[in-house]
């Protein structure tokens, strides 16, 4: 690299010393290649997922999926009815097909997931690698509460109370505790509650952004790969949106890191656990 420019570069980083450690900690955390993986592994794993709630759960549960996966996504027309028809099958046969047994594993392949973002917060925060005693269990708990907070989404977004005035500040709330809750029990309680406050609040911005976007774009253009594509339409839009989805999530949670370690930030988070304490 020529020495003009390496001391360009240099320089830029002493006058913005805040820009460099960002694109160093986003370099480190490797954020599109972390976003991929994390969308691969929730989609192999959401259409099992489907299959064994629409052999096991009860018809209001599969009636709220239906409506969560509309106000999240945007779903409609024919691959919200793809869906629907998934959620509908005969449960006699198709628990004949999957039984118990076939559930419990699908359950515990799709804890892929969480154990991919696990790895995404480790990352972020700089921190070994968990032992398996320590953070096994959470992998569970950490997907029976997304798929929880998964079909509530639906009443969030259409219940009476819901519209852009009051879903939106709702969402924000209910987005930034998972998330905050998330980092805590991903990193083993490893790091104190405080410091994943911003990396929070940075996500469940992104995150509940993108939501309320998709329901604008996702469905014109999910309509428009279905008509050009077929079926294989719908699943390139779907790991599109899900790559969109991870990625804010892994810059989130990634800058979280950063914002926290910032003077003023660190100051007050400081201030705020000694104000706790104290009261304590």
């Amino acid at each position: 690299m020529p020495e003009p420019f390496t001391s360009a570069v240099r320089a830029f980083h002493r006058r913005t010393p805040l820009v460099g450690r960002v694109v160093g900690q986003l370099a480190a955390v490797n954020i599109f290649d972390s976003a991929t993986r994390l969308a691969a592994q929730a989609f192999l794993s959401a259409v099992p997922v489907l299959f064994v709630i629409g052999a096991f759960a009860p018809q209001y549960v599969r009636d709220q999926l239906v409506s969560s996966l509309h106000a999240v996504m945007g779903l409609s027309g024919n691959s919200l009815d793809e869906v629907q028809r998934v959620l509908s099958a005969d449960d006699g046969h198709t628990k004949d097909a999957s039984g118990i047994v076939g559930a419990l594993v699908t359950v515990l392949s799709a804890t892929a997931c969480s154990r991919a973002l696990q790895r995404v917060c480790e990352r972020s925060w700089h921190v070994p690698a968990a032992g398996l005693r320590l953070i096994a269990w959470r992998w569970v708990v950490w997907l029976v509460v997304w798929l929880v907070a998964l079909l509530a989404q639906g009443a969030l977004h259409t219940g009476p109370v819901a519209g852009p005035w009051v879903g939106v500040p709702l969402s924000l709330v209910v987005s930034l505790l998972l998330w905050w809750w998330t980092q805590w029990l991903l990193l083993g309680g490893r790091v104190p509650w405080l410091p994943l406050l911003p990396g929070a609040a940075l996500t469940a911005v992104a995150v509940v952004g993108l939501t309320w976007g998709s329901r604008l774009y996702v469905p014109r253009t999910l309509q428009r790969s279905v008509d050009r594509f077929g079926p294989l339409g719908a699943v390139f839009t779907t790991f599109s949106w899900l790559i969109a989805l991870f990625t804010c999530v892994t810059v989130g949670i990634a800058l979280g890191y950063v914002l926290a370690r910032e003077e003023p930030v660190a100051r007050w988070l400081r201030m705020r656990a000694t104000t706790g304490r104290a009261e304590r």
